[in-house]
C-alpha cells in the first residue's frame, strides 16, 4: 500500500512537471492569442488605440485584424458578461470605435498576415523592433496612414502597394537591410519626416526633390558615395543627417535650401566646403571627420545665424579672418587639424563661449594657454590683434571706419579694439542705411555710450559694449525695440536706470564684472530674459520672490559667481527652469562646496529642502 502511495506521488510531481513551462521557449498561437484579453479588446473599443507592445508575441492575434467585429471570449463568464443584457450597451458594436492605432513594437514577428487590409481607419502603425523580413502587399490597402514605424526589423525591400500610402507623414526605415531606395519614394509627397538611416544605401533615387514637404531627412549610416542633386528642392527641410557616408562633396547649390537650421555631415570624405549663400537660417553645421582642407572667405561672409561649427578631425592649414563675419558663433571646434596660427579676429566674437583648437601644431599660442581654455585662448588673440594693428585716435579713424556698403554686406558695425573715445554720428547714420543690426563697440575707451546710435533704435538686435569706461547708461536705450541681446560687461557701472525694464525683447544681458551691490531692480522687468550673466560684481543679496528673479519665468542660465552673496534664499530652488546655475565664489557658506559642484539640479535640490526649515 504504501509502495503504490509512492508511485501515486511520483506520477503527480511528473505530471506537474510536465505542465510547468520555462519562462524562455517558443510561444505558441494560442498563447498569442491569449495575450488579447478583455480588458486591451474593451479599451481598444473606447479609444481606437491598441497597445501590444513587449508582449513576445511570435504572431499577431487574429481579432486584431477585427476588433470591431464580433468576439468570443475563451472564458465562459467573460462571454455571458458581454451577452448580459442588464450591462451596459457601451461594449455594443455600434458604440465601438475603428482601429486608428496599432502598436506591435518589440515583439518577435516574423510577418504581418494579409488580414492587415480589414483596418482601413487605420492612420498609426508601428512595427518597430521585430523580425520583419517582408510586408504584405495589402499594406497598400491602409489609405489613411499618417506614421509608420518599420525601424529594427531585416527588411530589405517593400512592395510596390506600398508606395500607394500617400497620407504618410513619418516614416522610419532606420536600422534595416535596404541596399537599394524603390524610385516609387518620390511618390509619397505627404511625408515631413523620413527617417532612412543605419542601413545598406548606396544611392538615392533622382527625384526626392518632389517631397518638398519634408522638414527632417535623416540618411545616415549608410554607404552613399553622393547626394542627388535635385535634393536641394526640399525647400521646407530644416534638419538633414547625412553623417558616417562615403560622401566626397555636397551638392553644389546648397543655398537653395533656405529653411535648414541643422546639418550633420561629419565622417564622410568630403573635401571642400559648398556654398551656403542663402542659407540664412542655419545655426549648426557639423563637418568633422572629413577631409577639409580650407575655410573660405564665401563661407563665412554667407552665415549670420550660424551658431555651432565643427571641423575638428580635417587637415584645415588656415582659418579666414572673415571668420569674425559668423556674428553668432558661439562654438568652434577645430581641434585636430594643421592650424599653425589662429586669426585674431576670433577675439572680437561676442558670443564665442567654446573654442577648441587642442591638436593642431600651433606656433602663436603657447600649449598652457591652449589647455587653459576659451576664455585664456581670445584673451591671447586680442592682445595680439592690439599689438599687430596700430590704434586708431578719433582724429584718424573716420577712414578707418567701415563704409556703408562693407556694413549693408555684413549687416553688422564693428568697431572693437580701436581704443575710442566716440564714435562720430555720421557712421550711425550710413549704418542705418546699411540696415546694420549688429552694433560691436566692445574694447575701446568709451566713457559714455555714443548719441548717434539713437538712430538705430529700430533696428537694432545686438549691442556690444563691453570693456570700456562706461559708469551709467543712457535712458534712450529703451528706445531699442528688437534688442534681444545686451552686452555690458567689463565697465564700471554702478547702476541701470529704471528705463532699461522696458526692453520687453531683450532674451540675453551680461552685467558681469562691474560696481553692482544689487540686481538693479529694472532687470525682473524683462520678462523675455533667459540669459542673465552677473558674474564679477559686488552683489551681497539676492531677491528671488515672485517681483525679484521669481518673475522672470523663462531665464534658464543664471551665474552669479564672484560676487559678495552671504545668504543663497532657498526659495530659489523653486525655479525650476534654471538649467545652469553658477554661484561659486561668494561669501555663504551653505550650501557646501561639495554640492555646487555636483551642479544646477544638485543645488537646486538642496535649496527647495531647506524652504520649510
Amino acid at each position: 500500500m504504501e509502495k503504490k502511495s509512492v508511485e501515486v506521488a511520483k506520477e503527480r510531481k511528473s505530471l506537474r512537471l510536465r505542465q510547468i513551462r520555462p519562462v524562455f521557449h517558443a510561444k505558441t498561437k494560442s498563447e498569442d492569442e491569449g495575450v488579447l484579453n478583455k480588458a486591451l479588446i474593451k479599451q481598444a473599443w473606447k479609444t481606437g488605440v491598441l497597445n501590444l507592445s513587449g508582449k513576445g508575441l511570435a504572431h499577431v492575434p487574429d481579432n486584431v485584424w477585427n476588433l470591431s467585429g464580433s468576439i468570443d471570449f475563451e472564458d465562459e463568464n467573460e462571454s455571458r458578461y458581454c451577452m448580459d443584457k442588464r450591462k451596459s450597451t457601451e461594449d455594443e458594436w455600434w458604440t465601438r470605435q475603428n482601429l486608428v492605432e496599432l502598436n506591435l513594437s518589440s515583439n518577435s514577428l516574423v510577418t504581418i498576415s494579409t488580414n492587415i487590409q480589414n483596418l482601413e481607419d487605420l492612420t498609426n502603425l508601428n512595427l518597430s523592433n521585430n523580425l520583419l523580413n517582408e510586408l504584405p502587399a495589402q499594406i497598400g490597402s491602409l489609405r489613411k496612414l499618417t506614421h509608420l514605424y518599420l525601424n529594427s526589423n531585416k527588411l530589405d525591400r517593400l512592395p510596390v502597394e506600398f508606395f500607394k500610402l500617400q497620407d504618410l507623414r513619418v516614416l522610419d526605415l532606420s536600422h534595416n537591410n535596404f541596399e537599394d531606395a524603390h524610385s516609387d519614394f518620390v511618390d509619397l509627397v505627404m511625408l515631413e519626416n523620413f527617417d532612412f538611416s543605419h542601413n545598406k544605401l548606396k544611392s538615392i533615387p533622382n527625384g526626392i526633390g518632389f517631397l518638398v514637404r519634408l522638414t527632417s531627412l535623416n540618411l545616415s549610416f549608410n554607404n552613399l558615395e553622393e547626394l542627388p542633386s535635385d535634393i536641394v528642392n526640399i525647400r521646407s527641410l530644416i534638419k538633414l543627417n547625412i553623417m558616417n557616408n562615403d560622401l566626397k562633396n555636397l551638392p553644389e547649390f546648397m543655398g537653395e535650401l533656405r529653411k535648414m537650421e541643422f546639418l550633420y555631415s561629419q565622417n564622410n570624405k568630403i573635401s571642400d566646403i559648398p556654398s551656403f549663400v542663402g542659407c540664412n537660417a542655419l545655426k549648426e553645421i557639423h563637418l568633422g571627420n572629413n577631409s577639409i582642407t580650407a575655410v573660405t572667405d564665401e563661407f563665412c561672409q554667407s552665415l549670420p545665424q550660424l551658431k555651432v561649427l565643427s571641423l575638428k578631425d580635417n587637415k584645415i592649414t588656415e582659418l579666414s579672418n572673415e571668420i569674425i563675419l559668423l556674428r553668432s558663433l558661439s562654438s568652434l571646434d577645430v581641434s585636430n587639424n594643421l592650424l599653425e596660427q589662429l586669426p585674431s579676429s576670433l577675439s572680437m566674437l561676442s558670443h564665442l563661449s567654446n573654442l577648441q583648437v587642442d591638436g593642431n601644431p600651433l606656433k602663436t599660442l603657447r600649449r598652457d594657454i591652449v589647455q587653459c581654455g576659451t576664455a585664456r585662448i581670445l584673451k591671447s588673440l586680442r592682445t595680439e590683434r592690439v599689438a599687430e594693428k596700430p590704434i586708431a585716435k578719433l582724429s584718424e579713424v573716420c577712414e578707418d571706419f567701415p563704409d556703408k556698403y562693407e556694413m549693408e554686406r555684413h549687416k553688422a558695425l564693428n568697431l572693437s579694439l580701436k581704443e575710442l573715445v566716440d564714435v562720430p554720428e555720421s557712421v550711425f547714420r550710413d549704418a542705418v542705411q546699411a540696415q546694420v543690426s549688429c552694433v560691436n563697440l566692445s574694447h575701446n575707451k568709451l566713457e559714455s555710450i555714443p548719441d548717434g546710435i539713437k538712430a538705430m533704435s529700430s533696428i537694432i538686435t545686438e549691442l556690444d559694449v563691453s570693456v570700456n569706461l562706461l559708469k551709467s547708461l543712457p535712458d534712450f536705450l529703451s528706445q531699442f525695440s528688437h534688442i534681444h541681446y545686451l552686452n555690458m560687461s567689463n565697465n564700471l557701472i554702478e547702476d541701470f536706470p529704471e528705463s532699461l525694464g522696458l526692453l520687453n525683447t531683450i532674451r540675453e544681458i551680461n552685467i558681469a564684472s562691474n560696481r553692482l551691490t544689487s540686481i538693479p531692480p529694472c532687470i525682473y522687468q524683462l520678462t523675455m530674459l533667459e540669459i542673465l550673466q552677473a558674474s564679477g560684481n559686488q552683489i551681497e543679496a539676492i531677491d528671488a520672490s515672485e517681483q525679484g528673479l521669481g518673475a522672470l519665468k523663462k531665464l534658464a542660465t543664471l551665474d552669479l559667481s564672484n560676487n559678495s552673496i552671504e545668504i543663497l534664499p532657498p526659495i530659489l530652488g523653486n525655479m525650476k527652469q534654471i538649467k545652469n546655475l553658477q554661484v561659486t565664489g561668494n561669501k555663504f557658506r551653505h550650501p557646501r562646496h561639495q554640492i555646487l559642484m555636483k551642479g544646477t539640479y544638485s543645488i537646486l535640490s538642496y535649496l527647495r529642502d531647506r524652504i520649510s526649515e
